[in-house]
């Protein structure tokens, strides 16, 4: 038996001390790049999700989001999943909970490439099959399949922000794409 005080905010902040904590320390995130794999487990189309930013242009981003306080990296990447890609998606996750980068977000530009305006983020970056069927939710405007080839064009590249175009080159390579 508990004689603890429930938290008001179980494993999250206020959005007052959420803007407070992000200016003086940084987030942990998890990312899953979505992959669709053949037979052979070699990537044949990636999921990237279309939504639109804070100045309203429409950009292209993975599954993302905050660890929980006291929440494993496995549940937060579990939880995300099925919260941008739908319960039926069915993702796979690895055996091991090993990224395959960790990805260094700064408020402004740095040597990492990826910036995020809000705060100074850690994301354990992913390569995560799916095999069901997904429906984008959240803010998530539709979810996008699209080949190795074609999320690698300079069109869809263009469409990321922050470095993740960046980001998805080295998912790939990860995967052993490499063409």
């Amino acid at each position: 038996m508990s004689v603890r005080t429930p938290d008001p905010y179980p494993g999250w902040l206020s959005n007052e001390d959420l803007h407070e904590a992000r200016q003086r320390l940084p987030m942990l995130y998890v990312e899953a790049v979505p992959v669709r794999l053949d037979s052979l487990g070699y990537v044949t189309e990636i999921g990237l999700l279309l939504q639109a930013s804070d100045e309203g242009e429409m950009v292209r981003t993975f599954v993302s989001g905050r660890v929980m306080y006291r929440e494993t990296v496995r549940a937060a990447l579990l939880r995300h999943l099925e919260k941008d890609l739908g319960p039926l998606a069915f993702p796979q996750l690895p055996a091991s909970p090993v990224p395959f980068t960790v990805a260094e977000y700064f408020p402004s530009p740095s040597e990492t490439g990826l910036t995020d305006d809000r705060q100074h983020a850690v994301a354990l970056a992913y390569v995560i099959p799916v095999t069901g069927e997904c429906n984008p939710r959240q803010d998530a405007l539709e979810l996008s399949w699209m080949t190795p080839e074609d999320a690698l064009s300079h069109a869809v590249q263009s469409e990321f922000i922050g470095g993740r175009g960046n980001l998805l080159r080295q998912a790939l390579a990860h995967a052993g794409w490499c063409r």
